[in-house]
């Protein structure tokens, strides 16, 4: 009797895809897969929190704010340092940035330092927690620039998208998904709490070609600038119509949006005149995410591929899903 080993693909776990595209990479050193590990078991422990936030002394403010000038959430910190220290002693990385620190986070002496970086937004949307809305975690890993042996500096985290190595984003809500790219197409896994494994259930993500939805915070309307609003105006009247659906964390928002078609946008306002999205740690692996799905993205002006930040927590306008519908915007701005 033969055996037939060729499993439905839910039964594929996240470690035996991320095993098998190192497979494809003959010179790959097993560190990016290690840092991938990681950051799936660093979802596992958050996601484990989320689900009990009611239930936990883990909900409300944590007593501080952040370098935005933002209430920071007791969940806030507990994702932050959970991914921290889950990811300082790997000898994967030169150094961390985190949405939550204000400068670089460098690697403890007493650890060996590696030839990636990483960026994070430890809990993306942490404003709606005390809500039981979806909340998330946005990553984003760039291979050094400076001489490998040496502490990372702030060089080798200020780099456009276009140089991100992989991207992904953990969504906290009715499941707990991991949703990553390296640069090979998106795959989405699903965490089966009842045997603690992120199976394959979303292979190769694209954006379908007919979009369903357009997220954005109407509230913001008045704000915005005549090219935006005759944007916004547009995507109301289109054929097929286009849904309106935000919920106000952007990996939700961007999630639906990869899932069922359609433009995810956060303007620039008089209120923001730079944008309110963080560019590194929210903008750029958003962005590499919906482009590696078939998308586009953009500034409304450029690509977003392109912008080269700054500073550590540069905000940047951002529009990004079906290209199409991201392309009509940058030609309404291009008309102010």
């Amino acid at each position: 009797m033969s055996i037939d080993l060729n499993f439905d693909q839910q039964l594929t776990t996240i470690e035996r895809h991320i095993l098998d595209e190192q497979a494809s990479h003959p010179d790959a050193s097993g560190t990016l897969t290690g840092i991938l590990h990681q950051i799936a078991l660093a979802g596992k422990l958050i996601a484990k929190h989320t689900t009990r936030a009611g239930l936990a002394d883990i909900i409300g403010r944590a007593g501080s704010t952040n370098v935005q000038g933002e209430d920071v959430q007791k969940l806030d910190v507990y994702a932050h340092r959970s991914i921290f220290r889950l990811m300082d002693h790997t000898g994967y990385l030169a150094v961390m940035g985190s949405e939550e620190e204000e400068d670089l986070i460098p690697i403890p002496e007493k650890f060996p330092v590696g030839k990636y970086v990483l960026l994070f937004d430890p809990l993306d949307g942490s404003s709606n927690i005390d809500f039981n809305v979806s909340i998330g975690t946005i990553f984003t890993v760039f291979k050094r620039v400076t001489p490998l042996g040496r502490p990372g500096t702030l060089e080798d985290m200020l780099q456009p998208a276009s140089e991100i190595v992989a991207a992904g984003y953990l969504v906290y809500g009715s499941s707990t998904m991991m949703v990553y790219s390296t640069g090979r197409g998106v795959n989405g896994f699903t965490l089966d709490p009842s045997i603690g494994e992120f199976l394959l259930s979303h292979k190769n993500i694209r954006l379908p070609e007919r979009p369903k939805y357009y997220s954005v915070n109407h509230g913001n309307y008045h704000y915005w600038s005549p090219g935006v609003q005759k944007y916004t105006d547009w995507l109301q009247s289109h054929e097929p119509p286009i849904s309106m659906r935000y919920i106000g964390s952007m990996v939700a928002d961007v999630h639906r949006t990869l899932l069922g078609g359609g433009v995810f946008y956060y303007p620039a306002d008089t209120k923001n005149p730079n944008g309110k999205l963080r560019m590194l740690y929210e903008v750029a692996p958003m962005s590499f995410l919906v482009e590696q799905a078939g998308g586009y993205a953009s500034t409304g002006t450029g690509a977003i591929r392109d912008v080269k930040p700054a500073n550590l927590h540069q905000r940047l306008p951002a529009f990004m899903g079906n290209r199409e519908l991201v392309e009509q915007v940058e030609q309404f701005l291009a008309e102010e």
